[in-house]
């Protein structure tokens, strides 16, 4: 614990929403909703308007959309996402060498690390600084929380939210979480609360005053112990700069069960490919294979298989998913598969072993129905997929294909809320929606005043997807934007 509140904790405000209301003018001070737009899908992100509702993260999308029948529903655009994330952790290591990153929107940061403050006036002033910085360079807000430790300065910026700076003053801790509710605390969840509640415990005063040995008790040593010395404001974690990926994973929810074995294997194999897209993208290889199952009875099964050796060979992850696959009772259908990879390295190590099972034509194992590369692509994810950080993703880009085993019809062109294309005539814009053949997109870009919407055939030439435009340092063009 230190005697100064020295270590920052940044949590950007609504962050995936918030950047789709700085991209989208006409959303500004309006309810959005990011996430899965399928029947199935869940809520990533909502807007501080949209919260007015009832809206948050996590929530089935169906219920959201009950709730605020009128809000802007749109897909994650993780490419921006990663782009503004990157500018936000570069200025955060300007301030210190010791930065912790949690998620794309959240870091924990060492001001002492980096010589920028030694006491409370100037923690202060450099969490101020911080939050106009990230204001200029991606027109984004962040709450700022500033503590003698982790724990505090995480309840400092939950505090300060939205768009604040809180700083918890080293001894005023105890003062300060006593009538916050035990949820507050890392590490008690749902079931634990609950467990907590029963027993009368329901602040984190209660929990002080219940004492070591009570919780120890009720929760076990580890769990109670932990617990017992965060109601005091006891956290002596350092912040860690480098963190190790323990595993990488990809998976879909459908929107309607799958019953055909062959396209569940395809589904898999398609995954598989994923994941260890991903793998290679973080420099790492990994060891054991994971097979995630959730049937329709909402019943989840893992199985998993350790090889010899690390890989980052599609082949082998995709061989090792189909031999788990193969003792999975799928009778029922199947409402979520997942593919991941675990026990992390920074080598490979060829498992020939499966290289020659793949090259064997008499093996009936992966990639015998997969077809040509993307054709397993059906576009009916209508969910979230895990990564490294955790964030829903897989909802953007799906392609329709054909059906696995037939021949590939030319697919008509898929155009999901919230997209960015651009247009010929009228230059950039987004998707507001599309269907029965045709597209609806709003004309606008970061910087203008709130575009026109225009409709097209989905197969318009003139029309497009395109990349995101960054959120500030570039002026509308003159005339590029719709103006009657």
């Amino acid at each position: 614990m230190r005697a100064a509140p020295t270590i920052l904790h940044l949590d950007m405000d609504a962050f995936y929403a918030s950047v789709e209301q700085a991209s989208k003018p006409s959303l500004r001070g309006k309810a959005v909703i990011v996430g899965g737009l399928g029947p199935r899908g869940v809520v990533a992100t909502a807007s501080y308007e949209a919260r007015r509702f009832g809206v948050h993260s996590a929530m089935p999308m169906a219920q959201a959309r009950r709730l605020c029948p009128n809000g802007a529903y749109l897909i994650p655009r993780f490419t921006l996402y990663r782009q503004v994330s990157d500018v936000v952790m570069a200025l955060l290591r300007e301030l210190s060498p010791l930065v912790e990153p949690l998620s794309l929107d959240e870091a924990f940061v060492d001001l002492e690390a980096g010589g920028v403050a030694f006491d409370s006036s100037a923690a202060r002033a450099a969490g101020e600084r911080l939050r106009a910085d990230i204001r200029a360079a991606t027109g984004l807000s962040g709450s700022v929380g500033l503590a003698g430790s982790k724990m505090l300065a995480k309840v400092a910026s939950e505090e300060a939210k939205p768009a604040g700076l809180l700083l918890i003053e080293p001894g005023t801790e105890r003062e300060l979480l006593a009538p916050m509710s035990v949820r507050t605390l890392p590490g008690v969840g749902p079931a634990t609360g609950e467990h907590l509640r029963r027993a009368g415990i329901t602040t984190v005063g209660d929990l002080a005053e219940a004492g070591e040995d009570e919780l120890v008790r009720m929760l076990g040593r580890s769990h109670g112990v932990g617990l017992y010395r965060m109601a005091l404001g006891i956290d002596e974690r350092p912040v860690v700069a480098e963190r190790d990926a323990k595993s990488v994973s990809v998976e879909d929810t459908f929107d309607v069960d799958l019953h055909d074995r062959v396209r569940i294997r395809t589904e898999v194999q398609r995954l598989a490919d994923r994941c260890v897209q991903r793998l290679r993208g973080s420099g790492h290889s990994g060891r054991t294979i994971v097979l995630k199952v959730r049937r329709y009875d909402f019943s989840t099964l893992t199985r998993s298989e350790t090889l010899r050796g690390p890989t980052d060979d599609s082949s082998v992850v995709r061989e090792a998913a189909a031999r788990l696959l193969e003792g999975v009772d799928t009778t029922g259908g199947v409402r979520l598969l997942g593919v991941g990879v675990t026990g992390l390295a920074d080598y490979t190590q060829e498992d020939l072993f499966a290289q020659s099972l793949t090259a064997d034509p008499a093996h009936g194992g992966a990639g015998e129905s997969a077809g040509p590369e993307g054709a397993a692509e059906t576009g009916a994810a209508g969910g979230a997929g895990g990564a490294v950080a955790g964030p829903v993703e897989g909802v953007e880009g799906a392609e329709p294909s054909g059906g696995p085993g037939g021949p590939e019809a030319a697919p008509e062109r898929s155009w999901g809320a919230g997209s960015d294309v651009r247009h010929a005539v009228y230059g950039p814009g987004w998707v507001q929606g599309s269907g029965v053949g045709r597209v609806t997109v709003r004309f606008e870009q970061p910087g203008s005043q709130p575009g026109r919407v225009r409709t097209f055939r989905v197969d318009d030439p003139e029309l497009e997807p395109s990349d995101p435009l960054p959120l500030v340092g570039e002026e509308p063009p003159a005339g590029g934007l719709l103006s009657s």
